[in-house]
């Protein structure tokens, strides 16, 4: 039996090859622009509010958006979509450039969030349009290699983002990410095969309400798939330790490129997971156990993370608690992609985002709330704590579903 690999997808399939490429521009563009902002605004403002800020902005705004911008997505083109977020997303990045002083911080709220809003279009189109660039036999694989584009362009767009802020200032890397964010669109722009399944001549695609309210129905009619779709929620709610890496690496002497490195070993977790973790897509009756497993380690992880003594130890957990996020965000995006038909696939990933990035905005909102009066390790302890909390409450209402876990070619 023919069974894929991560490197013969990506040798033989030129329209995948293209799409990989274009989301690795695209999520490393986000890092490159968020590592020497976060460091930047503490150092205009004398606070860490704003870096909490921008983070809970960028994730917030994606939240609401989602279960408009889904239903884009089944409507119109998506190659057209993923083109336009990226060019607009360019726009949203040169008005990074006026944040110069504590009076102008707030623009940079206006950035992040317009980069925000082009990001909740792109995310669940991009996820949507993945079945149709690749062949049935090989989507696991083709997942197994979607999945580490964002992890890939965390380590590189997180640790240049440290060492070319640090050397040559933050306003190269916002210039830098401008340039990248319209070589996306070019190279979405030559993806060859169709990025969703044509509807019958005549119909029309269907309104806006009407979409919402049959994905809404499909996930009522499906208890798997509600399941599925809140599989990320776990590391979201632990997500607000991202508000604290800068300030970890000051209490460790280790400064913007400490910052860095953070989350360039977040990035290289979440990188490894998929393949650490990958023959668990291949085994239908062990993906609800490793989902609850992944979900459990980011939750352990942290918990180590706050009271770890040397900084070296402090990457090695953030390296385990991401490579279990990884792998648990490429789980759950095969199994509905496997699951959910192309007609509904681009509402149901963007309730699935929706619920992830609403957990992670919740989550950088109450760390942000508290970052100037607490210890950091009392914020790295909560989110580790509320993470494996989740994980084992998943885990115990999810149990009887765990035997009907296939996953159905759509």
């Amino acid at each position: 039996m023919y069974v894929a690999t991560a490197f013969s997808v990506v040798t033989g399939n030129r329209d995948f090859r293209r799409l990989f490429a274009a989301e690795l521009v695209v999520f490393g563009a986000d890092w490159f622009v968020m590592i020497p902002l976060l460091v930047l605004l503490p150092e205009l403002t004398g606070s860490g509010v704003w870096g909490g800020l921008v983070l809970a902005a960028d994730t917030g705004i994606n939240a609401l958006l989602l279960p408009y911008t889904g239903t884009v997505a089944d409507r119109f083109d998506r190659r057209k979509i993923l083109i336009t977020a990226n060019l607009a997303a360019f726009v949203a990045v040169l008005l990074l450039f006026t944040v110069q002083s504590a009076a102008t911080a707030p623009l940079a709220l206006v950035a992040i969030g317009a980069m925000a809003v082009a990001k909740a279009f792109y995310s669940p189109a991009a996820s949507a349009a993945l079945p149709n660039v690749v062949d049935p036999p090989d989507l696991a694989a083709a997942n197994t290699v979607s999945g580490s584009a964002w992890g890939t362009m965390t380590i590189v767009g997180a640790s240049l983002g440290g060492v070319v802020g640090a050397a040559f200032g933050p306003y190269v890397c916002f210039g830098v990410t401008a340039a990248l964010l319209l070589l996306g669109a070019a190279l979405t722009a030559t993806i060859r095969r169709p990025l969703q399944t044509g509807r019958e001549a005549g119909t029309p695609p269907p309104r806006t309400g009407h979409a919402l309210r049959e994905s809404f129905g499909y996930l009522r009619a499906n208890p798997r798939i509600r399941a599925l779709v809140t599989v990320k929620m776990a590391a979201g709610l632990g997500n607000g330790v991202l508000t604290v890496f800068p300030l970890i690496a000051g209490l460790h002497g280790a400064g913007v490129l400490g910052a860095g490195l953070l989350f360039a070993v977040r990035g290289a977790g979440a990188l490894a997971g998929p393949f650490v973790l990958g023959p668990v897509i291949r085994r239908k009756s062990w993906l609800f156990p490793g989902l609850a497993l992944s979900m459990a380690l980011y939750g352990v992880g942290y918990l180590g993370v706050a009271v770890a003594p040397w900084f070296p130890l402090v990457l090695v957990l953030v390296f385990v608690a991401h490579l279990a996020g990884g792998a648990n965000w490429v789980l759950s995006n095969y199994a509905l992609q496997g699951e959910v038909p192309d007609r509904l696939r681009g509402r149901v990933f963007s309730t699935d985002l929706m619920l992830a990035t609403l957990a992670i905005a919740i989550s950088q909102l109450g760390a942000t709330a508290v970052v100037d009066v607490v210890d950091e390790w009392v914020i790295l302890a909560g989110c580790g704590l509320v993470t494996l909390t989740y994980a084992i409450v998943w885990r115990v209402a999810t149990r009887r579903l765990a035997s009907d876990a296939t996953v159905q070619p759509s």
